[in-house]
């Protein structure tokens, strides 16, 4: 598993969103919060769906039934002078909702601020290696942790005097943006380091960033690496303009683990790249069929990897499954989560939020996500862009 002191929320994840990015605030239009942009699909039209594909009129009543529910818990605990987020939190809980969740007003407001590519944080990169080490996979250039000299493959031993080894990396990550006292930029936070036979401390103080979600690197052979953090704002264009700017001819590889998500319109802009139009997904929401497509003009020549792990989630599976359904795409790496609903959030009388399963999205060929993930063409657990480049060098030139 890996993690990064943007989009890993500890809190949300005890509460059963796990890294949920939503889906429905941006796919809905006219959404509860009004803070997510409508897509607006150039080509809205459907497929046929067959009945079997849309959920039943008990499922639709049994999906508004948890809205109400939770909404009256909130108001009912609010009229009594009691917490409506805690009554909201146990009605979600109640109602078995595996991705429901309630935010804080503050909270939420943070995630709306990490979608828009800020974050408060440190600038690390990290993964949990077998053993439990925690490693820095990468470091944010101008980032408190540039500036400190804390460099990939270094080991991370604790947070503020708390041991990080065996930890999940989510649980690291709220030490490092101090996500228990809702640390602000400015705050110090301590890390104990250590380097081969070196072991130091550095206090660090916390900053405002701007994500790097995607960055592009050249191989000796000619092959581009685009990798997408997540599907923040711009990340699409990114993706398009690091498309274009490749070496004609050469293959890419679209390196998708552990993206955790993001905005679906980011995501089918991004397949819009790689594909001349189509559809990239169906999803329905209460019960009403939609689809997303690509627009038209997409690279449908150029030779092309996405490698995906288990920490590929939510619009990162979507545009996977759309390039591997669609063809467009050698799928290298391990299964990915499995994180294919679509949450709908509406405003409690306090200001927080809640977010409940409404639908479910399906790839090209009509494959459900939710649960299953993404299955890869070749599995690769170890060495997956060695495995990349050589599956490339099999697909041949573009031209």
């Amino acid at each position: 598993m890996s993690g990064r002191d943007l989009f890993c929320e500890p809190r949300r994840i005890r509460r059963g969103a796990v890294l949920t990015l939503v889906f429905a605030s941006v796919l809905v239009a006219g959404a509860a919060t009004g803070s997510f942009s409508d897509p607006g699909p150039k080509s809205a039209s459907s497929p046929s769906p067959s009945p079997s594909s849309l959920p039943s009129s008990a499922a639709r009543s049994t999906a508004a039934s948890h809205h109400e529910d939770v909404a009256e818990a909130a108001a009912e605990a609010m009229a009594d002078g009691k917490s409506p987020m805690e009554a909201a939190e146990r009605a979600v809980s109640r109602s078995g909702d595996r991705w429901g969740a309630v935010y804080s007003q503050g909270d939420y407001e943070e995630f709306e601020e990490a979608l828009d590519g800020q974050y408060t944080g440190v600038g690390l990169w990290a993964r949990r290696e077998r053993g439990g080490r925690i490693e820095v996979t990468r470091v944010q250039t101008g980032s408190p942790a540039a500036a400190a000299g804390i460099r990939k493959g270094d080991r991370l031993r604790s947070v503020d005097g708390e041991k990080v080894d065996g930890r999940p990396v989510t649980e690291v990550v709220s030490l490092l943006r101090g996500d228990a006292d809702d640390a602000a930029a400015g705050t110090e936070v301590s890390l104990g380091l250590e380097r081969g036979t070196r072991a130091w401390s550095e206090t660090l103080r916390r900053a405002r960033l701007s994500t790097d979600s995607v960055t592009v690197r050249k191989l000796a052979a000619g092959v581009t690496v685009i990798t997408v953090a997540a599907f923040t704002k711009g990340v699409g264009d990114a993706v398009r303009t690091a498309v274009d700017q490749a070496p004609e001819g050469r293959g890419i590889v679209l390196d998708l683990r552990g993206n955790s998500g993001g905005l679906v319109t980011e995501a089918v802009t991004a397949a819009s790249a790689f594909l001349d139009g189509g559809l990239v997904a169906t999803y329905d929401v209460d019960g009403q069929q939609r689809a997303l497509h690509a627009d038209p003009g997409g690279d449908t020549a150029r030779p092309l990897v996405a490698l995906v792990d288990g920490g590929t989630m939510s619009a990162a599976e979507l545009l996977t499954g759309a390039l591997q359904d669609r063809g467009r795409a050698v799928v290298v790496g391990s299964r990915t989560f499995g994180k294919g609903s679509v949450q709908m959030p509406s405003r409690l009388p306090d200001g927080s939020v809640a977010e409940l399963t409404v639908g479910h999205y399906r790839t090209p060929s009509g494959r459900g996500v939710d649960g299953r993930g993404i299955t890869p063409d070749l599995e690769a657990d170890t060495q997956s862009l060695e495995r990349a480049e050589t599956v490339l060098s099999g697909l041949g030139d573009a031209s």
